[in-house]
């Protein structure tokens, strides 16, 4: 923990125009400030505790391993829509240089400029925020060009394994992909948990399948990016309602995208970041999940999915194995 901090007691005055009604009664009904204390950083990530990762680990049969994260590459995901989150630069600074004299053992080096969230990752709690603050009543200020995030950076998810549920939308309507435009809704994730059979718990983490990538994996990264499916912005109170404790999916934006309401962006983010505290995770590749899931008839497996540990970043790129 960097630091204690008593949560404010009232909203900052916002910046821009005031949230709406809609998203103050959604945000009011999700809110986990305090939850697990004041000084708390981790948010439902507190979720995961030793017995639901032993439940967890006991979910392995056969030892099948199904790798998530797109490729770190100069031609990634992202367009530059974004100012600054860059794809993977690679360069190499040492090749086969002899590092005792000729005839010596010989290594070579490469260092590497990106976003941290440029591809396969999660989103720390701190990335967004919305009238003036941060997750558990945090001022958004905490954030500096000095220090990065004060309070939960992402470097505070230190851990992140725990039972990995797919809840592959795409598949329980029948189709290879979501039409763009499409906000997934509560109705749309019980559906899909029936038919994955599964039954969602405390402390579970959720991949939401849109099909969606597969634009991006077919070549079009534009086509990717905008417009989108993902999340309804009704999404957070089901996760709330379930004590989810993270949600990733295989989309750019994660939520739908343009919004559901007009002019009101990244509600979802808000509301599962500032207001839960629920780490989301975006570009997750699931399509080979959800082809290993439905050879062998279940949609819950051990997921293991820490990020690099970035002190002070507001997210960072993630390896992530489902482990069948």
């Amino acid at each position: 923990m960097s630091a204690s901090f008593d949560p404010a007691p009232a909203p900052a005055a916002p910046s821009g125009p005031p949230m709406p009604p809609a998203f103050l009664d959604i945000a009011k009904r999700v809110n986990n400030w305090g939850r697990w204390g004041a000084d708390d950083e981790i948010g439902t990530l507190n979720l995961i505790t030793d017995e639901v990762v032993r439940t967890a680990a006991a979910t392995v049969r056969t030892g099948r391993r199904v790798p998530l994260a797109l490729p770190l590459r100069q031609n990634g995901v992202q367009t530059g829509s974004i100012p600054g989150r860059v794809n993977p630069l690679h360069t190499m600074v040492q090749i086969n240089q002899p590092l005792f004299g000729p005839g010596s053992v010989a290594t070579s080096d490469d260092t590497v400029t990106m976003g941290l969230q440029a591809a396969t990752h999660w989103d720390a709690l701190p990335h967004v925020s919305h009238s003036g603050l941060i997750y558990n009543g945090r001022p958004a200020d905490t954030i500096t060009a000095h220090e990065g995030a004060r309070f939960s950076g992402i470097g505070t998810a230190a851990h992140v394994v725990s039972r990995g549920v797919l809840l592959d939308v795409a598949r329980a309507k029948g189709v290879d992909r979501l039409p763009v435009g499409h906000a997934v809704t509560p109705e749309d994730l019980d559906e899909a948990a029936e038919f994955g059979g599964v039954t969602v718990g405390a402390g579970d983490i959720v991949l939401v399948r849109t099909g969606h990538i597969r634009t991006y994996l077919a070549g079009d990264r534009r086509a990717y990016g905008y417009p989108s499916p993902g999340l309804s912005v009704r999404a957070p109170e089901w996760f709330h309602a379930r004590d989810v404790a993270a949600v990733a999916n295989d989309t750019l934006t994660f939520e739908v995208f343009p919004p559901e309401i007009e002019n009101l962006w990244l509600p979802v983010h808000a509301l599962d970041l500032v207001e839960m505290g629920m780490p989301q995770g975006q570009n997750w590749d699931l399509e080979e999940l959800s082809t290993a899931c439905g050879e062998e008839r279940r949609h819950s497996f051990l997921l293991s999915a820490t990020p690099e540990p970035f002190t002070g970043a507001t997210g960072a790129p993630v390896a992530p194995v489902a482990v069948l």
